[in-house]
């Protein structure tokens, strides 16, 4: 495993089940860091489940707190942040990741998504669509917003987790001139 040779944070931003949370714990494990995962600070604060959260106050209230909870991030070093699917929809909350962040891109096909996700019960987006037009139409939808946020972009399809990290690790070294 190549050496990480930065000490800011790696924002991990991506569609769910893109592999945001394996990627980022696998990180953490590897290279001491500190991890946060966006979607538990807002489960943590609204003392809620996310889709209760949805069905409750609704996306424009989650979308809230998932800001809120980004810009309670901007003084962490070293900490691998792994974002919910939707957070880089809002430019502010692209704007206060990259104040301390490389954003990382992880993307994959909507089958291998479908696959991912198919027996979750806690993806409100997906509610009722749980198939691979629906996730391939809402990926479209937030490509522009995904690429336009990343600063490095990684394939997970058919990949080991080691590969996948090993191949952000020599991204963002790159990044840094290193």
């Amino acid at each position: 495993m190549t050496e990480l040779l930065f000490h800011d944070n790696i924002a991990l931003i991506g569609f769910m089940g893109v592999g945001k949370s394996t990627v980022s714990h696998y990180l953490r494990d590897q290279y001491s860091l500190d991890e946060i995962e966006t979607d538990a600070m807002i489960v943590e604060s609204e003392n809620m489940a996310i889709r209760d959260i949805f069905e409750k106050y609704g996306e424009a209230y989650f979308r809230d707190c998932e800001t809120r909870a980004i810009l309670k991030l901007q003084d962490c070093r070293r900490t691998v942040i792994s974002c919910g699917g939707g957070a880089v929809m809002r430019k502010e909350n692209v704007a206060n990741l990259k104040k301390g962040s490389r954003i990382v891109l992880l993307t994959a096909k909507p089958e291998t998504i479908l696959k991912r996700v198919r027996h979750s019960d806690s993806r409100p987006i997906l509610n009722g669509h749980m198939n691979v037009e629906y996730i391939g139409e809402l990926m479209e939808k937030r490509r522009t917003a995904y690429e336009a946020a990343a600063d490095l972009m990684v394939s997970t399809d058919g990949k080991r987790v080691e590969d996948i990290c090993e191949e952000i690790v020599r991204g963002m070294n790159r990044l840094n001139g290193q």
